[in-house]
């Protein structure tokens, strides 16, 4: 089978409406669609047209398959959303940071937020302009605000009062002044799916306290070095509610106008990221609510709006295939085991993250049962879904993990030597490889095996 849609008889035919459900048997009119990029068509998943079965086929698996335009879609529909304010959109190259699909993201207006030097020459590389990229992150080293400065970044997000310290002295000796926004922790409790996700309470390692930070502000004619450009606040991942982003934003205006008072002439406010998207098929944030208020509280301050989605841009715009490779029952549970585990996506593992694991062809008649879809890597933490309902497949049959384009790729790992999958784009009726399988040979490379000492050295330490 190709790339093409599925053959007739393969299922039932027609397309579900996205959204409700969890990754059961199908209802009687069909099942549910992993997004508007994933349809089903006639009785099996698509991406665009294309089937994912195909595609499987063709560059086998685990493989993660992104949809193009449900990338481009979701970048301008947040400039959409925020055209009443003059807007950077700096993605989360975190999220996924595939060279073409920051490449993608980059033509279609956006820039970046960066953690790294490494996420730094990625977006570059991409051809996303340094103007356009903020370095945030709590451990910058001197080497990185080196080399940010080279290229021109528009800001450093400066999360400790040492920081600043370091990155003056970089400024300095380099002759420059460094760009900077402070990153203030409000202490607002957001309401995300797992603690390590909450990053605005006091007790996070992010960020510094309001009051020290209007401190810090305040000392900007002493330091020739340092341009104060902006101010910086970021609350947590994976939040679906307006409130927080509003309380945050309060906090940070009301700073802003002491600032100004001061005499010290921001430019820009920096509202974070973390816009939550539906796992389950329900409704993630509900950014045109946010927008309104945000730009209401901007309009007339004549600030610059920059915002750091990620997850919201490539979440539901990616799946992870996977291929059965056997079945068995142990302790009154029922395991299907795949070829996919938390080493190619973590985060069921690691946050308790829930994502729907649907068969790509569709069998109406398949029985139903409770399983645990788990992987092949020596953890019991390996897992992709729990206790979870499922037309219960064979061997080699292929699911399809949903809403995987974010924090997938990017957070897989080699344990247990295991080589990294495969990831395609799907742009205009194409199957485009954009990273290749990792092999054997890409495991080792990098590492020697020193000479093992002579007996006569009388080195024999183990």
């Amino acid at each position: 089978m190709g790339e093409g849609v599925l053959s007739p008889g393969a299922g039932s035919s027609g397309a579900a409406p996205p959204g409700g459900g969890g990754a059961g048997a199908a209802p009687p009119a069909g099942p549910a669609d992993l997004g508007p990029g994933f349809p089903w068509v006639q009785g099996g998943l698509t991406c665009r047209g294309l089937s994912l079965e195909g595609l499987a086929r063709r560059f086998g698996t685990p493989l993660y398959v992104y949809d193009a335009q449900g990338i481009a879609d979701r970048v301008h529909r947040f400039q959409e959303a925020f055209q009443g304010v003059d807007l950077l959109l700096a993605y989360s190259v975190k999220a996924n940071g595939n060279l073409a699909v920051l490449n993608r993201i980059g033509l279609a207006g956006a820039g970046a937020d960066i953690v790294s030097a490494g996420e730094l020459e990625r977006a570059l590389r991409a051809g996303i302009p340094a103007s356009r990229m903020v370095f945030a992150g709590v451990g910058k080293t001197v080497r990185e605000m080196e080399r940010a400065l080279e290229v021109g970044i528009h800001a450093f997000h400066v999360e400790s009062e040492e920081e600043l310290n370091v990155l003056e002295g970089v400024a300095r000796r380099r002759g420059e002044r460094a760009p900077v926004g402070i990153r203030v922790n409000p202490d607002v409790e957001s309401p995300t799916p797992h603690h390590y996700t909450a990053t605005g309470h006091a007790t996070s390692k992010f960020g510094i306290p309001v009051t020290r930070a209007l401190e810090l502000y305040r000392t900007a004619p002493e330091r020739p070095h340092l341009w104060f450009r902006g101010i910086d606040v970021h609350i947590g991942s994976q939040i679906v509610a307006v409130e927080p982003y509003l309380a945050a934003l309060d906090t940070v205006l009301e700073m802003t106008d002491r600032i100004r008072a001061d005499g010290v002439s921001l430019e820009y406010l920096d509202l974070g990221g973390g816009f939550g998207v539906g796992y389950r098929g329900e409704g993630g944030l509900p950014l045109d609510r946010l927008a309104g208020a945000v730009t209401e509280r901007l309009r007339e301050r004549g600030l610059r709006l920059i915002l750091e989605p990620g997850r919201s841009i490539v979440g539901e715009a990616g799946v992870l295939l996977t291929r059965v490779l056997y079945r068995k029952e142990s302790g009154g549970k029922r395991f299907v085991i795949t070829d996919a585990g938390m080493t190619e996506l973590l985060r069921p593992s690691h946050y308790g993250g829930w994502h729907r694991v649907v068969p790509v062809l569709h069998d109406p008649a398949a029985p139903e049962a409770v399983v645990d879809v788990v992987g092949p890597v020596c953890e019991s933490g390996d897992f992709l879904a729990l206790d979870r309902p499922l037309a219960h497949p064979g061997a080699g049959d292929l699911l399809a993990v949903g809403t995987a384009g974010a924090y997938g790729f990017s957070m897989a790992s080699n344990y247990n030597a295991r080589c990294r999958p495969a990831e395609v784009l799907v742009e205009s009726g194409r199957a485009l490889l954009i990273r290749r399988r990792e092999e054997v040979e890409d495991l080792l490379r990098g590492e020697v095996i020193p000479p093992a000492p002579s007996p006569e050295s009388g080195d024999h330490t183990p």
